[in-house]
């Protein structure tokens, strides 16, 4: 994918502060600290486009982009950080789910998951979620450079055994070595396409 722009449209709480028109729209989630805006940045070949911080739960409105003036990316908090104060965990849950219930313009999920951790509850009630409404998700799993090829290939055998998934769904993905970004461009791709 050739980006010849991409901005930052607006943040939102609530489906009134969407943006208006029919773009079609790909949202990012995952843990607190597992890459996402690092991912979206390496995607549009921007270095600050997304706010990444050392900081986990930093990330805490849903945040749209515009890229070349043709699909938006939409990036939501993170979860399952045990800093945030759970007054403001409460709020994520319904607007993150009123966004993936309401949105129209909606087309899938990439949910981002760790090379180094085995998928939590959370992943898995997630993706049921994701499931039962018929959203469609893209598996992508960051920070492979961490690992060895061999551990990288042991913990992405894991992770799929966990997920009941085939290895075969589960993207590996690097900032650092780009490692699976042409494949991610090309599961956005089909999930713009498709949806």
């Amino acid at each position: 994918m050739i980006i010849t722009s991409a901005h930052f449209v607006t943040s939102a709480v609530q489906s009134p502060q969407y943006p208006s028109g029919n773009l079609p729209e790909i949202a990012f989630s995952g843990r607190s600290n597992v890459g996402k805006s690092s991912l979206i940045n390496t995607l549009l070949n921007r270095k600050h486009l997304v706010k990444t911080s050392a900081t986990p739960g930093r990330t805490r409105l849903i945040n749209f982009f515009e890229i070349n003036a043709s699909f938006l990316f939409v990036d939501l908090p993170g979860y399952g950080y045990a800093k945030v104060p759970i007054s403001e965990k409460k709020k994520w849950r319904p607007m993150i789910e009123t966004y993936l219930l309401t949105r129209k313009a909606l087309k899938g999920v990439i949910l981002i998951l760790d090379i180094r951790r085995v998928p939590g509850e959370e992943e898995h009630q997630f993706i049921d979620w994701l499931c039962h409404f018929n959203i469609a998700k893209m598996l992508v799993i960051t920070k492979s450079d961490k690992l060895s090829k061999s551990n990288r290939m042991k913990n992405r055998k894991s992770i799929a055994e966990s997920l009941s998934v085939d290895e075969s769904e589960l993207t590996l993905f690097s900032t650092k070595s780009r490692l699976g970004k042409d494949a991610v461009w090309e599961g956005i791709t089909n999930l713009i396409a498709s949806g």
